[in-house]
C-alpha cells in the first residue's frame, strides 16, 4: 500500500499497569498528571501545558515541544467519559498538515490490583498518517511507570 492509500487498520497497542482503573484513568485524564508522565522522556514529543473538560463533548488540548524542538498542539472532544472504564476521544495533530480528525478510545480493565489498558486509535486516514502513531507504545510506558510509582 502507498503512503497515500486508505488505511482501515486502527492502531492497537495495550500494557498492563500495576495500579487500580481510577489511579490509571486519573493519571490519564487530568491535565497536571498527563503533563508530567507526557515530560518522561527527552527528545521526544514533550508535554508543557494540558486542558481537559472531562465530560462528553467536553475539549481537551495538550501543548509542548517536538523532537526537533518546535512546537506542538493536539486537540480534540471528548466523546464517550465512563470512569474508571472507558475513555473516547478524538485527536488532532498540529504537526502534519494532512491529518484529520481521529479517534482514540482507551479501555480501562481491572483485574486484582492490576488495569489492564487497550488504546485503539483509529481514523487514520493513510498508511503514512497510521505509520507516524506509532508513538503510542512509548507513552503507555510512560503512563505505565508514572501510575505504578504513585
Amino acid at each position: 500500500m502507498s503512503s497515500s492509500e486508505v488505511a482501515s487498520d486502527p492502531v492497537v497497542h495495550e500494557v498492563a499497569i500495576n495500579a487500580s482503573a481510577n489511579r490509571v484513568f486519573d493519571a490519564f485524564t487530568d491535565p497536571i498528571e498527563r503533563v508530567r508522565w507526557w515530560s518522561a522522556a527527552d527528545g521526544r514529543f514533550v508535554a508543557t501545558h494540558a486542558e481537559s473538560d472531562l465530560r462528553p463533548g467536553g475539549k481537551w488540548t495538550l501543548r509542548g515541544t517536538r523532537p526537533d524542538g518546535l512546537p506542538f498542539l493536539i486537540q480534540g472532544e471528548y466523546r464517550i467519559v465512563e470512569r474508571p472504564r472507558v475513555l473516547v476521544f478524538t485527536w488532532l495533530p498540529d504537526w502534519q498538515g494532512d491529518a484529520t480528525e481521529s479517534l482514540v478510545h482507551v479501555e480501562f480493565t481491572e483485574e486484582n490490583g492490576v488495569t489492564h489498558v487497550r488504546l485503539t486509535h483509529s481514523g487514520l486516514t493513510t498508511e503514512r498518517l497510521r505509520t507516524s502513531h506509532s508513538g503510542w507504545p512509548e507513552l503507555l510506558t510512560r503512563l505505565q511507570t508514572y501510575a505504578e510509582a504513585r
